[in-house]
């Protein structure tokens, strides 16, 4: 019987076989061509390879027929993937870590942004004479959503200040026009928050930057070495049961990392909805500008990313520090690597 092309093309790639991961390279098919993935604000650039993977026809070349599922925050799609109302989440790379805390296996296996590109700022509407981070003692402090990854990096941030999470009040703003609203509002007097949100404050001078990680240098030297953050990622019995469709939503990403890693601003700005630009298309231009060296160019996870995710969490919770983690679990680069030999 004849070889498909997927079939040559992987058996030519040498595609490497994990024990973890059975992939074979000469497997009949998709598994499951229809799935769903989940993502906390699909707006924000943190999470552009996925929007670029859509509106491209990248998952539709793969055979898939790819439903994209939006909530107020990663930790919204994080709990679609655990009670099975969704496939994928396209989410924050330390819930990974999280979750094996509560005996849920997830493994990340396609990446999408090499730093968090979380912005840890003050709103200068309510905090007008402040002089440090210790000033943040008492005040409400707003995240995308309440266990999201912005409240992880907040609670790090506060923790550097001497300050514990019950010494503030956490308030879930989401990531786009109610964002700003609460903010320009005094509803939070600081907050993590992602581009565009963060490009429309700055522009008219509401807050002042605390932490930037949308800097992959500051972002190394806040966490002490690599903490990658949007990726894909699925439960362990996911990945194992459909490698293929696996391999074909990983192929799609890498091709959208590599596309946004050379596109024009001109050719982004067609491929987004204009919904996107929050009324802004010049500020959405700069946003991207601004985030790009943050995006992964190749869908893989560096080597030290899981240990630095394990020791920022560990800094945030006793519960992990306590912990023992399989680091292991937590990613594979076998099918971005794969995708990596397709798409050069």
């Amino acid at each position: 019987m004849p070889f498909t092309r997927r079939q040559v093309i992987a058996a030519a790639a040498g595609i490497s076989v994990s024990a973890a991961f059975p992939f074979s390279a000469f497997a009949s098919g998709l598994e499951k061509k229809s799935i769903k993935i989940a993502v906390g604000g699909r707006q924000l650039v943190y999470y552009l390879p996925l929007t670029i993977a859509e509106r491209l026809g990248y998952f539709r070349d793969e055979g898939l027929d790819v439903q994209i599922v939006d909530f107020q925050g990663g930790s919204k799609s994080l709990q679609a993937v655990i009670g099975g109302s969704a496939d994928i989440c396209s989410g924050a790379f330390e819930h990974t870590v999280l979750m094996q805390t509560r005996r849920q296996r997830l493994t990340a296996f396609v990446l999408q942004g090499r730093a968090p590109q979380c912005v840890f700022a003050v709103n200068r509407h309510t905090m007008k004479n402040y002089r440090g981070p210790a000033d943040l003692k008492g005040k409400k402090i707003g995240v995308t959503a309440p266990g999201s990854s912005s409240q992880i990096m907040a609670t790090y941030c506060l923790h550097a200040a001497g300050i514990r999470p019950n010494e503030v009040s956490w308030i879930g703003i989401g990531t786009s026009s109610g964002a700003i609203a609460a903010i320009r509002s005094g509803q939070v007097d600081a907050f993590v928050q992602l581009d565009p949100v963060i490009a429309m404050l700055m522009q008219k001078k509401e807050i002042e930057i605390i932490n930037d990680t949308r800097i992959i240098a500051e972002s190394d030297k806040l966490y002490g070495g690599p903490m990658v953050a949007g990726c894909l990622y699925a439960p362990e019995s996911f990945v194992k049961k459909n490698p293929n469709t696996v391999q074909a939503v990983t192929n799609a990403i890498v091709r959208a990392d590599k596309w946004i890693a050379k596109a024009t601003p001109d050719q982004l700005v067609k491929a987004v909805p204009p919904s996107y630009f929050l009324g802004d298309k010049q500020l959405y231009i700069q946003s991207f500008l601004s985030n790009r060296p943050a995006l992964s160019r190749d869908g893989i996870f560096p080597a030290k990313a899981p240990e630095t995710a394990q020791k920022a969490l560990s800094v945030v919770s006793p519960q992990i520090a306590r912990a023992r983690i399989d680091l292991s679990a937590t990613y594979t680069n076998q099918f971005a690597e794969a995708a990596n030999k397709r798409y050069r």
